[in-house]
């Protein structure tokens, strides 16, 4: 605000109505100039946020007037007919906040309208960014709200209260990818590709895995029942799982019958460092026969894919290729060449309907390059690579940046990579329970990983990489258990 002794004209400038003349005057009046004109410039940036905030709180008042009731007030407002190529129109999304805010009465959950109240704004905001996140269509790609951000990084730390399984959607139904062994879920029976119907009797089918996760995790010693659906079976299983401490393993091995067994649980931060150590072990120990057992693996970090497959690669040999879908240029990923091992070596990598993303790229890359064959069942079929994006200190988003080619060119999705010998797992009787076996021990009562031993000591092994025998591939008798 100008004094009364000034007024300001319309070409802006400030001119002074006092009578008084003089050099006196005259300075007094060049320097108020000064001074306002250096406060107009600095104020600029200021009016440019003063315009924005005043423009963002008028269209704040038709929400507001939303949010009061007030819907005639804002339908009067005439509104765009079309929009312009790309540009999004938000006001549905408004709208149905506001509908919802104004009418919402509380769902058959909702026992009084105090249940309305506990909702808070920003629980709605999380529902909005995780149907956002669904609306790609893809199950990896999820919206990781504060409760289940928790959980995410209490499962890489390694150590949770659960049942001890990895699950995801798949074709829009809650599946397992893998129960880890050992844990409450294996011995309870659960299996790879097994939908999940219930939980605690709740419908689950196509619920949200993070929500999945809410529901079974809870208090060493309670129950989680769990409604399964399984192929070749008519009616639904009901498997109670009492949940326990879940320790999650990294790496065992051992030498089985002088073949040297590495059995890999996860692609975590540690597993690289352990890897090394087992296989430095494995080269100490003069023996030329490796089991590399990745089933029930559901995967982890791409880097450490490509660590671990490179101690069997030279430098020029591809182990994956990036494809991200158009965003940038596809990126081929090649061996470090640490290839500690001559030709001579014997290797079976043992997969199963567990084995998922980095174990399929391990697999995958050591086969086409002839370093080793594939034994067990068809793998889960997850070609993709994730990446989590922290939003808030409580919240992120995990993303779908790519989809993964195997050396050969194949594009692993929903079919997974078929063994070169395929091999069941042994049934159990009507009256015989499941044994007992530690995650942190090599189960030597296993007819995959017997039969993955006795392809190694084949004297035609090396010619298996050129053709199979039909009985020994197990295609022509035997229908694969996951297909």
């Amino acid at each position: 605000m100008h004094s009364t002794q000034e007024h300001q004209y319309q070409d802006g400038t400030l001119q002074s109505t006092d009578q008084k003349k003089g050099k006196y005057a005259r300075a007094k009046k060049f320097a108020r100039y000064t001074v306002l004109g250096i406060l107009f410039f600095a104020l600029i940036p200021f009016a440019a946020v003063v315009s924005f905030i005043a423009g963002k709180a008028l269209g704040e008042k038709n929400f507001s007037s939303l949010v009061a009731g007030n819907l005639q007030s804002v339908q009067a407002s005439e509104m765009p007919q079309t929009l312009a190529k790309g540009e999004i129109d938000f006001a549905p999304f408004w709208e149905a906040w506001t509908l919802l805010e104004t009418r919402f009465a509380g769902g058959s959950n909702a026992t009084s309208s105090e249940n309305v109240a506990d909702i808070i704004d920003q629980d709605k905001v999380w529902g909005a960014i995780s149907g956002l996140a669904q609306s790609y269509g893809d199950p990896y790609t999820t919206f990781l709200p504060p409760v289940e951000n928790t959980q995410f990084q209490e499962s890489i730390s390694g150590e949770f209260s659960g049942v001890g399984m990895e699950i995801s959607s798949r074709a829009e139904l809650l599946t397992v990818v893998s129960p880890l062994p050992g844990t409450p879920a294996d011995r309870a029976g659960v299996r790879p590709k097994d939908v999940i119907a219930k939980i605690n009797g709740v419908d689950s089918l196509r619920m949200p895995s993070g929500e999945a996760v809410k529901l079974i995790r809870g208090e060493r010693g309670s129950t989680v029942t769990l409604s399964i659906a399984r192929q070749g079976e008519s009616e639904l299983l009901e498997i109670p799982i009492v949940r326990d401490t879940i320790n999650i393993p990294v790496l065992v091995s051992n030498v089985v019958d002088d073949v040297f067994v590495i059995k890999l649980y996860s692609f975590g931060q540690k597993s690289p460092d352990m890897f090394k150590e087992a296989i430095t072990e494995f080269a100490k120990s003069g023996l030329d026969k490796l089991v590399f057992d990745v089933r029930g693996n559901p995967g982890g970090y791409l880097e450490a894919a490509i660590f671990m497959s490179s101690f069997f690669l030279d430098s020029d040999k591809l182990i994956v290729e990036e494809d991200f879908g158009g965003k940038k240029e596809n990126v081929r990923r090649f061996s470090k060449g640490y290839n500690l091992f001559n030709d001579k070596l014997r290797m079976v990598v043992l997969t199963n309907g567990g084995s998922a993303s980095a174990s399929e790229i391990v697999a995958g890359s050591l086969r086409d390059h002839e370093r080793a064959l594939l034994v067990g069942e068809t793998t889960f079929g997850k070609g993709s690579v994730q990446e989590l994006f922290p939003l808030t200190n409580e919240t992120s988003l995990k993303i779908t940046i790519a989809k993964w080619l195997t050396p050969s060119g194949d594009h692993i999705t929903i079919d997974g990579i078929e063994p070169d010998i395929i091999v069941k797992p042994r049934e159990l009787g009507e009256d015989e329970e499941r044994p007992s076996i530690s995650a942190f021990e090599i189960n030597t009562d296993d007819q995959q990983l017997e039969k993955a031993i006795e392809v190694l000591k084949r004297p035609d092994f090396f010619s298996l990489y050129d053709s199979v025998p039909t009985e020994l591939s197990g295609k022509a008798t035997t229908t694969p258990l996951i297909e």
